[in-house]
């Protein structure tokens, strides 16, 4: 079984990458309209040590405004779960929040906070990403089941003994499934903020003198290295999920 999970994304990716170099090779465009997945060797080894220093820095930018995303949602998702009038007030706030493109929100961001680059791309990365894993928190805690409260509370339970025991092993699987999500909203976020930002620095950075120089190659490695990098993180959360809440899951055929 092991073996199977590792095999069958292995296969998807290969079948992918043919699929593409049959696409560009069967139209005929030239890399300047369309690289191929064989162009990408050649620009990987050209800029090898930028891919290397930009794509850190795209990297701990990126955990760091996820780690936040995940306190401040959790903390935000536990107020609105366990109160009825906090969650009618402080809801209809977070989705206009995430309604607004946060394309038109970097600029102001760049400009507020003018060469605190780091600053701002982790907090891009953070506004992004924090909003799923409020809303499964919420949603995990409001849906608990009235008659575990009031069996546990008949023993003498106290609410914090119930939340711990309870309601917080249970939305586990709603918070990892929002993580999966939020781990590909932070990637855009910091993107956003280094392409945009006159200081940027990281893989957006990098993608962006690709299109100033008209280096398409360059430009497709840079993507499918931000691609690697989010399944990376993408499967450290499968395998948290797995450690803490492997419980929930079900075997399908």
């Amino acid at each position: 079984m092991r073996l199977k999970r590792v095999f069958i994304p292995i296969v998807a990716t290969l079948l992918f990458l043919i699929f593409w170099e049959l696409v560009v090779w069967l139209n005929d465009w030239p890399n300047y309209k369309m690289a191929s997945p064989s162009d990408l060797g050649p620009a990987f080894l050209k800029y090898w040590e930028l891919f290397f220093i930009m794509g850190w820095q795209t990297l701990w930018r990126t955990v760091i405004g996820l780690l936040i995303s995940i306190l401040f949602g959790v903390l935000i998702g536990m107020v609105m779960g366990m109160s009825k009038t906090m969650r009618e007030a402080l809801y209809p706030l977070l989705v206009g929040f995430n309604a607004i493109p946060k394309a038109t929100v970097v600029p102001i961001v760049a400009l507020m906070f003018v060469g605190a680059h780091d600053f701002n791309t982790i907090l891009i990365a953070f506004m992004i990403s924090f909003f799923p894993i409020a809303v499964s928190i919420s949603i995990g805690l409001s849906t608990l089941e009235a008659e575990y409260r009031d069996i546990l509370r008949s023993l003498g339970a106290s609410d914090m003994t119930i939340f711990w025991k309870i309601a917080l092993p249970k939305t586990l699987p709603e918070f990892f499934g929002a993580l999966k999500v939020s781990v590909s909203l932070a990637f855009i976020g910091t993107n956003l903020m280094e392409i945009v930002s006159p200081h940027g620095r990281g893989l957006g950075a990098l993608f962006d003198s690709g299109k100033t120089n008209s280096d398409y190659p360059l430009m497709f490695a840079v993507l499918i290295t931000l691609a690697v990098l989010g399944i990376v993180l993408y499967y450290i959360v499968v395998l948290l999920e797995q450690t803490f809440a492997g419980w929930a899951e079900k075997e399908t055929y």
